[in-house]
Order: C-alpha cells, then sequence, then structure tokens
C-alpha cells in the first residue's frame, strides 16, 4: 500500500465527527485498523491492543499526536464512515495497482455475513457481493445488500463501478439476467452466465440439445481433466458450441451471444463406479467466443472465488464468528477485511499461507511494513 497513492485515493472519505471535537485523525483510524486486521485482530479492542504495542511503528506511517484512540471511538469512527464512499475509494484504489490482462475472468458473487444480524434492531445480515480477479487473486470491489435474493440489483450497481473492459465477467445462475448481461455487453466486457431454472426457456433447450448421453458422444469442441486427490477422482469434461439454429431466438434476446456450453463433472471414489448423484451438468451462455480449453479454464476460474476469498474469509479471518453490528460497521469492516486481504495477497516475497502471513506480521515490524508498502 504505497502510503501516498493510498491517502490520495481515501482521502476523499468525510469525516462526520464535529471538527472541534476531533483528538484521533480519520486516515490514523483506518490505518491502524488496517494494520490491525492484517496482524489477526478480530475485534475493536484487539485493534487498540495492537495500537498500543505498535504506537512507534503507526508513527512512521501517520501521525498519532494523541496516541492510540480507545476501542469504543474506534468502532464509533469505522461505524459511522459512509460504505459508499469507502467502496468508491476501494474500487478506484485497485484500479491504480492492478492492471488486468485481455480475457481476464472477473468472478462475481456474494457472501452472507452471518452474525451481523440484530435481532433486537430488526437488522438483517448483511450479504456482500464481491467482484474478484481470478488472475490475481484480490478484491477488486464489493457493494452490500440485505440478502441473497437482492444480489440481482446489487450486481448492477456494482459493475457500474469496475472497470471490466476486456475482461470476462462470470456470474453464476442467480446473475443470469438480461439486464446484467446487457450491463457487461454496454461496457465492453463479455460475460459468462450459469443457466439454472430461473430462466425455464432456455434452461429447456439445454436439457433438450445436451443431454447427458449426447455429452459422452459429442463431436465438437471439447475439453477434459483429471485429478486424483485423497482417493477421489474429479472427472471434468468441457463442451461448447457456436450458436446453432434451436438457440438462434435466444440470441436476440441476450445481447451479442456467441457460445453455448456444458460442463461435466464426475466425482468417483476409489474403484467405486459414479452414482447418479455423483455427476453435475451445468450450462453456460457467453458473449466471447471460447474454446473448449478456454471455456474449461473460466469456468474453474469462478470457483477461486469460493475457495480463494470467501474461504479465507471464513477460515482465516473468522468474517462468520464476528458479532460487529453497530451502525455500518459490519460493511465496512468486510471492506476493510478485503483491504487486508488483497495485501497479505500481494506480498510475494514469502510463500506462506495468509494464516502464517497473518502471524508472521503480528510478529514482524519489518515485515508489516512490506505488507503495507505493497
Amino acid at each position: 500500500m504505497r502510503i501516498n497513492t493510498f491517502v490520495t485515493h481515501f482521502a476523499d472519505i468525510t469525516d462526520s465527527r464535529q471538527l472541534g471535537k476531533i483528538e484521533h485523525k480519520l486516515f490514523d483510524i483506518i490505518l491502524l485498523t488496517i494494520s490491525a486486521v492484517i496482524s489477526g485482530a478480530e475485534g475493536w479492542e484487539d485493534i487498540e491492543m495492537f495500537g498500543e504495542e505498535r504506537l512507534d511503528w503507526l508513527k512512521l506511517y501517520g501521525d498519532f499526536e494523541n496516541g492510540i484512540p480507545a476501542h469504543d471511538t474506534i468502532a464509533r469512527v469505522i461505524s459511522r464512515i459512509d460504505p459508499k464512499q469507502l467502496q468508491s475509494c476501494f474500487i478506484k484504489w485497485m484500479q491504480e495497482c492492478q492492471q488486468l490482462s485481455e480475457g481476464s475472468v472477473i468472478a462475481i458473487d456474494g457472501k452472507t455475513v452471518r452474525r451481523s444480524f440484530d435481532k433486537k434492531q430488526r437488522k438483517a445480515a448483511i450479504h456482500m457481493v464481491s467482484a474478484f480477479s481470478a488472475a490475481n487473486s484480490v478484491v477488486l470491489g464489493q457493494v452490500k445488500t440485505d440478502a441473497k435474493s437482492n444480489e440481482i440489483t446489487a450486481i448492477p450497481e456494482l459493475l457500474q463501478l469496475l472497470e471490466i473492459k476486456g475482461c470476462l465477467v462470470s456470474i453464476d445462475a442467480m446473475g443470469c439476467q438480461r439486464d446484467i448481461a446487457q450491463k457487461i455487453v454496454k461496457k465492453e466486457g463479455d460475460y459468462l452466465l450459469a443457466v439454472k431454472g430461473n430462466q425455464p426457456k432456455l434452461h429447456a433447450a439445454f436439457e433438450k440439445h445436451f443431454p447427458i448421453s449426447k455429452l459422452y458422444q459429442y463431436q465438437g469442441d471439447s475439453f477434459e481433466t483429471k485429478e486424483k486427490a485423497h482417493g477421489r477422482t474429479e472427472h471434468r469434461m468441457y463442451f461448447v458450441a457456436d450458436i446453432f439454429e434451436e438457440f438462434v431466438d435466444f440470441s436476440f434476446e441476450w445481447p451479442e451471444l456467441k457460445t453455448v456450453g456444458a460442463a461435466v463433472s464426475i466425482r468417483q471414489v476409489g474403484d467405486t463406479a459414479p452414482k447418479a448423484e455423483d455427476i453435475f451438468v451445468r450450462y453456460y451462455i457467453s458473449s466471447a467466443e471460447l474454446s473448449a480449453k478456454e471455456f474449461g479454464e473460466a469456468v474453474r476460474s469462478h470457483w477461486s472465488i469460493e475457495n480463494t476469498l470467501h474461504w479465507v474469509l471464513d477460515v482465516t479471518m473468522r468474517e462468520d464468528d464476528s458479532r460487529i453490528r453497530r451502525g455500518d460497521a459490519a460493511e465496512n469492516l468486510a471492506g476493510i477485511k478485503h483491504i487486508g486481504l488483497n495485501l497479505l495477497r500481494q506480498e510475494t516475497s514469502l510463500k506462506l499461507s495468509i494464516k502464517k502471513k497473518r502471524l508472521k506480521a503480528a510478529l514482524n515490524e519489518q515485515y508489516l511494513s512490506k505488507v503495507i508498502e505493497m
């Protein structure tokens, strides 16, 4: 995090406190929170404790003229930051830090912060929809909804903020909507959308023309992989076709539709023949001209948002265990965790897991500086 660049992008965040009562600068509190989260802090008291132990180090990057704020002050300030301002600054910062190559996969998916609900205040758990660069393993941006069902409205809002020109945007079946496809094409990107029962006519056409029996004897472009681990074999097959007669009508409904594809996954344990429930078939439409190999790699890349982002947030950063709910604190802290995770991922001098990088940052100021200065 080149500090000057970070300050430039985050300086626009409004400090809602009364000017005469400000004892600790907003940037200092944001810097403290990010650094503490990188080092393993999970709550406000953890952040305060980290600050007390690392005050001299923090003064290398901020003022901290009045020392470290109390945890109540940290919680109050973070909870009052406008989430939309924080998201906008985050996205602009990432656009400067990350250069996406032509055809890069941007995976969009949602995750619920499970314990952010507040029964007394009748507040539902927040649901964050994130855009994830599969190649660079970093979050490009995120927006909040109050329920998974609202992803349909959140995705266009997120797309509006992102720079997706030349990229392939992959979304699961929830986002298989004509308006979303149109938004992606209008911003000069391509879409790869999973098709399920929420598009019944399109899904029925796939089931009619790409049944599993036909796919085993498919004569068109195909690609397959086999992976063995822990006594289990994963056999994946990918099939693509240009738009043929039965799909012509859909090409008028879906902007720039060029490729239809099917992905088959067969899971086998040991030498036991796979059962029907071990065979999964998924269908996709895309505005990009994809070979079967490119299609397969894009489909696999989409799932990196689950394995590389959501799993790490749940297991390593314990996001689902957080009971922080005050004001907009849950949403803002989720964004700060994305910042911290991005910085940890971009520090590549040590080949360590995120968990071990956080421990190293907590123990070693030099390494923490290396992460912060990425």
